[in-house]
Parts: C-alpha cells; structure tokens; sequence
C-alpha cells in the first residue's frame, strides 16, 4: 500500500534527522548535509500526497488542513536549503544550538528547520495511514455477494425440439460449464445440496429451496415444475431440472450487487470536522504568516529574523495533534468496541451515531436466533409449551401424550434433511434426554423409537413405519391416547407414521380432529409453521414451530429507545410472525413492515430517511446488504453473513442485539472524545501564534508545543478503555 510505504520510510528517515537536529552532542562533522540528504525525501515524497491535496484544493479556490501542512513544510524546508546553500549554514564544523526564543540580532549562520517539518510529516501520515486503513475495503461486500453465486453449472445438452439429449443408458447428456457459459432458455441440472447456477423456471423435479438469500427467513420453499427459482439459493433436498429465464447482469443476484454498490457509493461522505473548521482557520493562518514576515521587515528586523518568526507562525498553526486526534480516539475507542463485541470501521461513521434517530431492525437472525424451533404440542388433551416442561417424568395428561407424539414426529424427521425436520428431530432428542424413564399409559418404561421406510412428499410431509427398540411394546393408540402401550402378546408392533400438512394427510385417509385443525389454523395466522402428527389413520397432534425471539431482544429494544431511537421491525416473513416478534419485544404494530424484498428494504430506509430521519439499520443477511449500505448507519450482526458485515459500518461480533445500543453509546463517546482532542489540537496552537508572530518563539519550541498536545490528545483518548 502507497501510503503504508510512504509512512516507513519517513519513520525511518525522520528519527535521525530528529536526533541529530535536537542533541548537539550528535552533531559531527557535516551533520547538516547528512541531515538535508535524509530529511529530502521525507518532506518531498512522503509529503506528496500533502502537497498533491493542497495543489487541488488551491485550484478550486478553497483551502483544507493540507494547505497549511504543505506551506508549514515547503517554508521549513526551502528556509532551511537557502540557509545550508547560501546563508553560511552548511559550514562543516557547524553546530545548532535549540534557543527558546530567537535572536533580533541574530549573529552566525540562521537555523535549519528540516526536522519540524519531517516531523510534522510523518505524525500526519500516521493519522492518515491510520485513517485510511479503516476504510481500505470498501469493495469486499461486492465480492462476497458474488462468491455467493455458483462457479459452474451441469448443463443439459438438448435436441432441435428442446428436448433433452439421451445417451446410450437413456440418461440426459450433460456437461459441467461455467455459470458465464449458461444462457437464456439453457436447461441445466440442481442437485440436493448444490446452489442453483442462475435465475430461472423449474421444469422438472420437486424440492426445497433455501431462499434466505431473497427473505432472510430460515423456512424452506417447496418448488416444483412451473415454480421460479433463483440464483444463488441452496437446493436442499430433491434434484431439479432447471430453465434459465435470466442471466449474467440480468440475475437477481446482479440486482442485489448492485443495489450494495448504489449504496455505498451514494452516501455523501461525512465532512470532516477538522476541514471545517480549516475553511476558515488556514486562511487566517496565511494572513498572519505573511504580516508578521512583512512586519518584521518593515521594522527594520534581520530578514533570518523575519522569516523564523513567519515559518513559526505556520509551524505552530499546523497542529501535528490534529492528525492524531481522530485516528487515537478510534483506535482505543475501536479496541474497547472490540472487547465489547463491537467492531467500528472508519471514523465518519461516528458522526453517524450521534444523529441517528431511528433503528430499522431486521427479523430473522437479528431479533429472532435465526433457526426453526419447536415452541408447543398440541394433542386433543392439552397444549405443552416446550418452554414450560418440567423434568424429570412426563406426568399424565397433556404432558405425556405431547411427549409422544413429539417423539413419534422426530424418529421419522430424523431421516430427512429439511430445515423443520432438523428441528423436530432435535426437539423430539431434547425431550427424550429431559424425560429419560418417563413412562407410558400402563406404567411401562418408554423405549426408543427407529424409523424405517421412510418416504418424503415435496409440499405435503414424510412418512416412516416406526417401532419401538423394546419388545413388549407396540405404537397402539389405546384409550390412553397417544401414548405408547403393551402389545397384548408382547410381540413387536410397528405403525406407519405421517407428518405433514393436513390436506396431504387427508390425501393419505387420515381422520381430522377438529381440536387439531383449530390449532393449526390459530398457529398459522399468528405466522408459526406446523405440521400434524398421524397414525393408525388418525391426526395425534400438531407441532408448531416458530423462530423463537432472542432472549436479550426485549432488553435491546428497551435500550434502544432510552437512547432516544424509536425502533422499526423489516423483514421478509409474514405478517402474523413479524407481529408476534414485535409483540414479544415492545415495538409497537404501526411500526413493523413484513413481506419485502432486498430492494423493498432499501425503499423503506430511503422512505424513512425522506422524511428526515437519520436511519440505522441493523440485519444479518445478504438480502440486508443493500439496506445496511444504504442506511446512515448500518450495523450487522457477527453471526450473519459475510455480505452484510462488509457492507456494514458497525459489527456486533457477538451476534447480541444488545451490542447494538452498546456500539450506539461507544461510538457518540469516542466522538465527544475526537472533539475533544480536536479543541487540544487547536488550543495549543492557537494560544501559541502571538508569541510566534512576536518573534517570541523558535520553530523548534513550536515543535515541542506540537508534541506536547500530542500527548494530551493520546492521554484524553485512553480515557475510552474504561467506556461501556
């Protein structure tokens, strides 16, 4: 990196010439000349990118903090070639006594100042370096968004007729070919587990499909021939024979990509403070260098007189702490974020936080974990909240036939890899190791269960014949219910298992129950998924699942708005499950915004901002990149993907909602503490330019004027490790 190489080497090169300008028991013999040769490069090279901004800025008839740093260094050092030159400085044997103040009469050769400015050089350099590193990847989310996309794809070859080519076994020819090779109306092949090449139709096969990319939601979509798919998303269980209908630029994934880049590169970037107030405080700087060295002269001073006091002038006007007043705060500010689990990317984003009024959070991931979970069973005695059960023994009634039925569900989603069946399965695990020994209608130990035949219907649910791994046990649906009871010849009994939609049940002649279908029904309008339970031709009960709401969410909102955010919930899911997170975590129903898509998301922050609110928005997914570039202010979750973190300006490492009010509180102090820091940058100088203009004041003391508010910068900037 050019600045990084511009930074060591004048590190390198300005600690001798430091040392050798400010010890006079190190000045040998032509000491200056060895001084001139390493400060050169320093203050010409190193100080390009300086003297380059002052160039620009002086063309557009405008002024910034680099004019005064490159004017401070070109006067420091053209001062000091004409003295090593022309006014006798160069004599070997010279020696350079540090004077607090300057001589009127100054007899001998006049100073060198070539250390002020390979000082000042390097001190600015590091705070741009350390500025500029933050902000270095700007780019990255673009990249992740496209290595998102599938390499190549299995596409299929087809005749004149468009019907697929057979070979000499009758199955379809195909070959592997680059995503960039597919076009429209190509036929290519998604098996399970493999990510779908471009946008296009299905034309044959069923699956499921895992579109979080597009809603953000955990819930697989059931596809079949007809259905549009996307590129990008993840096939998760059934082959697919697949239609392009869109490629290349034309893709959904493109539009996202674009939509990111839009983002990023449309937000107006946060003036700096210091340049503001450099508007008006280099011009004046100029004008009082230029009087104090007219001044001088009129009244009949040495001109080596004169022209220090000018140069001191610029030298103590040009604050070397202004460089370190943004970057130190960060860097500590940055380091207790990252012990808090808060990563901070760039120093306007600060700017950001202090004026943020309204928080846009993202759902799933986000508020909710992110992940189906089984929250209640259903059965005709009685509802059991999963969150509620006790341990040790199921008990009776609703409890134990709940259990059953849970059990019953999980031998048969064992064996399938979809999303909601992982959940069943793992609920129906938990519930055995927590009621392990609990016990069936007749007071016998319930064993484990194993499924085996088992067969999955894309859009309606699964089956397995289930049986016991005790003897003397059958699956029966005795006057206990649900329940497992004694064969009556202790023979191993085994039942065919179903669980799935009600329609596909009542498909397979499965007897409805009125108890069951209400509440399925009540768990759908609240935007729960369930599936019902069969066997031995009758529905046993109904699992509902849901998303559950991240324990410290409620806690979050809470602080969010003692910060005086007023929050907002986006998300891509349903109206019913975007309401109840909200319910479940205080914000009111006014404010939640469900069933949008990435670009959707990005209008509702724009909306927000068009009325004038400074937006925050806080999401996890690919489908929350755009909206987090777009926002004012864009937080992603540590957990969540790549994408959104690097479109993000705030990490929450910890993937705690909480983090976010943290980060919010952290980022307005570290602001008050660059203010701060800017003042002492300012302070110092600014009470220094009398004394400098009166010819009260050696360059080389307006040096260590600059170190010294140096460190009250760095010292006001550790105050953040204690910060919360």
């Amino acid at each position: 990196m050019d600045l990084l190489r511009r930074l060591r080497v004048a590190t390198v090169l300005t600690v001798p010439v430091l040392a050798l300008s400010m010890v006079p028991a190190l000045q040998f013999p032509a000491w200056q000349w060895v001084v001139a040769v390493l400060a050169l490069p320093v203050v010409t090279w190193a100080a390009w990118p300086f003297h380059t901004a002052a160039s620009r800025a002086a063309r557009h008839g405008s002024s910034t903090m680099d004019t005064l740093v490159s004017l401070g260094v070109v006067a420091a050092t053209l001062w000091s070639l004409w003295a090593l030159l022309l006014g006798g400085a160069g004599e070997i044997g010279m020696r350079m006594q540090p004077s607090l103040i300057p001589s009127r009469d100054h007899a001998g050769p006049p100073e060198l100042y070539l250390e002020v400015a390979a000082v000042v050089t390097t001190f600015l350099l590091a705070g741009r370096y350390a500025e500029h590193r933050s902000r270095r990847r700007a780019g990255d989310a673009l990249r992740s968004l496209l290595e998102l996309g599938a390499k190549d794809a299995e596409r299929v070859r087809l005749a004149d007729d468009g019907s697929p080519v057979l070979g000499p076994d009758g199955a379809r020819v195909s070959e592997r070919v680059p995503v960039a090779a597919l076009g429209v109306g190509d036929v290519f092949v998604v098996r399970p587990g493999s990510t779908v090449a471009t946008d296009g139709v299905v034309v044959e096969g069923s699956s499921a499909l895992d579109m979080s990319l597009l809603t953000g939601e955990p819930v697989p979509v059931d596809v079949g021939p007809g259905d549009d798919v996307t590129g990008a998303t993840v096939n998760t269980s059934g082959s697919l024979l697949v239609r392009a209908t869109r490629v290349g630029e034309e893709t959904t994934l493109a539009q996202i990509g674009r939509l990111v880049s839009q983002a990023q590169t449309g937000k107006a970037p946060v003036q700096r403070l210091a340049d503001r107030i450099s508007a008006v405080f280099v011009p004046v700087v100029l004008v009082l260098a230029v009087a104090t060295l007219a001044g001088w002269l009129l009244a009949g001073a040495d001109p080596s007189f004169a022209f220090t006091a000018a140069v001191a002038v610029l030298i103590i006007a040009c604050p070397c702490a202004l460089g370190l007043a943004t970057p130190t705060a960060l860097l500590v500010g940055t380091g207790r974020g990252a012990q808090l689990g808060v990563l901070v990317k760039g120093p306007e984003i600060l700017e950001s936080t202090r004026r943020v009024d309204t928080v846009v959070l993202d759902k799933t991931g986000t508020v909710t974990e992110g992940a189906m979970a089984v929250e209640a069973v259903v059965t005709p005695s009685g509802t059991l909240d999963l969150s509620a059960v006790p341990t040790g023994t199921a008990g009776a009634g609703p409890a134990r036939d709940a259990i059953a039925v849970l059990r019953h569900a999980g031998a048969v989603e064992a064996l399938s890899e979809h999303p909601i069946a992982r959940a069943i399965a793992e609920a129906a695990r938990e519930a055995t190791a927590t009621h392990e020994g609990s016990v069936g209608a007749d007071g016998v130990a319930i064993g484990s269960l194993q499924a085996f035949d088992f067969r999955s219907v894309p859009g309606g649910g699964v089956e397995a014949v289930v049986r016991t791994a005790h003897s003397g046990l059958s699956l029966g649906a005795g006057s206990a219910g649900p329940g497992l009871e004694t064969g009556a010849a202790g023979a191993l009994n085994a039942r065919r298992v179903l669980v799935g939609q009600p329609s596909w049940l009542a498909d397979q002649g499965v007897t409805s129950d009125a108890a069951l279908d209400d509440a399925f029904a009540a768990a759908e309008r609240t935007g729960a998924t369930a599936v019902v339970v069969a066997w031995d031709g009758a529905a046993r009960g109904v699992l509902v699942l849901r998303d559950p709401v991240k324990p410290t969410s409620a806690e979050a909102v809470a602080e969010l708005r003692a910060l005086g955010l007023r929050p907002y919930l986006l998300t891509g899911d349903g109206e019913g499950s975007a309401r109840e997170a909200a319910r479940a975590v205080g914000i009111a129903e006014e404010d939640v915004v469900a069933r949008v898509l990435p670009d959707q998301k990005v209008d509702v922050v724009a909306r927000l901002q068009g009325e004038g609110r400074v937006v925050a928005m806080v999401g996890d997914g690919v489908n929350d990149a755009a909206a987090l570039a777009t926002a004012d202010l864009g937080l992603a979750m540590g957990t969540g993907t790549d994408v959104a973190i690097e479109a993000s300006d705030l990490t929450l490492v910890r993937g705690d909602l909480r983090s976010a009010a943290t980060a919010i509180r952290l980022s307005r102090r570290t602001l008050r503490v660059i203010k701060q820091n800017l003042f002492w940058a300012f302070a110092y100088n600014v009470a220094a330019i009398p004394l400098a203009a009166a010819g009260l004041l050696n360059p080389m003391i307006a040096g260590a004027a600059m170190a010294a508010s140096s460190v009250i910068v760095v010292g006001n900037s550790l105050r953040l490790r204690s910060a919360g």
